[in-house]
């Protein structure tokens, strides 16, 4: 008798990759839903220790919940019309790019000639069009003014959330056949991803004070900016800080010279060595429980799956799946790969 092809427990494999593929696909589709929900589901996570701070003051819930909503409210309106004022402003500022840009690159260009590059400013010049910024610049403005609206509805959603974690654990222990294994992972997975998500905000606010000063202190326009700009990419691990130092870096080298752009460049450098090698690591304590290699790659996964705010929640989500990995026979084979540590 002839042995099938295809094994019993290769057939399973099949079938649970085809059905991996079919949920990622599902959510890459349905994004414009599920990443609003994330997004609540996070900020709900961030905010919850200090419900439960003002709860041990003995204030009601409730109060408790509409007293941090508000505060965020006011916040987030106070910044929405900076911004709009600044990027108004921006926007008025950058025909004088182009310009600008022509002293630099005719400086340059003997350099390069001396390389062998054949480089025309001339040329070069005619590709630098500022229209285009400025119209990059008029849409974020626009989608400024409607940003209220998805704001107010994600803030909503986090009050549900807020207010719907007393009851979680009981409706959650009566859909588990096994309560006590399945609340404690839960209970791990909370509190790694919250204790992660405390610290990395505190250590980003605290990152984008240091860059607003460093860059108010040299004279760099704009700096507010670039402030926020550094509390937000903060948030991704590996490339996010760089990515935070091209513009301010881009704008000084144009508009001041390339002295004042190696300054901007040694802030950036120092504020990442203190906090990303220093007191990150120490704050973070013993580590995430994940290699670096799972750290990248995760955040060109949940990048790829989820936008942008993919790859702001890369960690945590990774974290996540981890912990729901080593709940069962067949995952945790995965979740020791995506471990930063092997057992014997």
């Amino acid at each position: 008798m002839a042995k099938p092809i295809i094994t019993l427990s290769g057939l399973k494999a099949v079938i649970m990759f085809g059905m991996i593929v079919i949920i990622l696909v599902g959510i890459k589709i349905a994004a414009e839903i599920i990443v609003p929900f994330i997004l609540a589901l996070f900020i709900a996570i961030i905010l919850n220790p200090m419900i439960r701070r003002l709860e041990r003051v003995r204030v009601p819930r409730v109060m408790a919940i509409v007293l941090v909503i508000s505060v965020i409210v006011c916040f987030v309106v106070l910044l929405l019309a900076y911004l709009g004022t600044t990027l108004n402003e921006l926007t008025r500022t950058l025909p004088q790019y182009r310009s600008s840009l022509i002293s630099p690159l005719q400086t340059l260009e003997p350099w390069l000639q001396r390389a062998g590059i054949s480089v025309s400013v001339d040329e070069l010049v005619k590709y630098i069009d500022p229209n285009a910024a400025m119209t990059l610049v008029t849409s974020l403005i626009t989608q400024l003014s409607n940003a209220m609206t998805s704001i107010f509805l994600l803030l909503l959603t986090v009050v549900f959330m807020l207010t719907e974690v007393p009851q979680l654990p009981i409706k959650l222990q009566q859909l588990m056949s096994r309560p006590a294994e399945g609340m404690g992972a839960i209970q791990r997975a909370l509190d790694s991803v919250s204790r992660y998500l405390v610290l990395k905000t505190a250590i980003s606010l605290v990152t984008g004070l240091v860059v607003w000063i460093m860059l108010a202190m040299l004279d760099v326009r704009f700096a507010f900016v670039w402030a926020l700009l550094a509390f937000s990419l903060n948030y991704i691990p590996n490339i996010g800080s760089v990515l935070a130092a091209i513009p301010p870096v881009a704008q000084v080298l144009v508009f001041s010279g390339l002295y004042e752009a190696l300054l901007v460049v040694a802030g950036y450098l120092a504020i990442n060595l203190v906090f990303g090698n220093i007191i990150e690591p120490r704050m973070m304590g013993r580590g995430l429980g994940l290699s670096t290699l799972v750290v990248f790659l995760s955040l060109i996964f949940w990048g790829w799956l989820l936008g942008p705010v993919g790859m702001l929640l890369s960690v945590p989500l990774t974290i996540a799946v981890k912990i729901a990995l080593e709940q069962n026979e067949g995952g945790k084979s995965i979740a020791v790969l995506l471990s930063d540590v092997t057992k014997n």
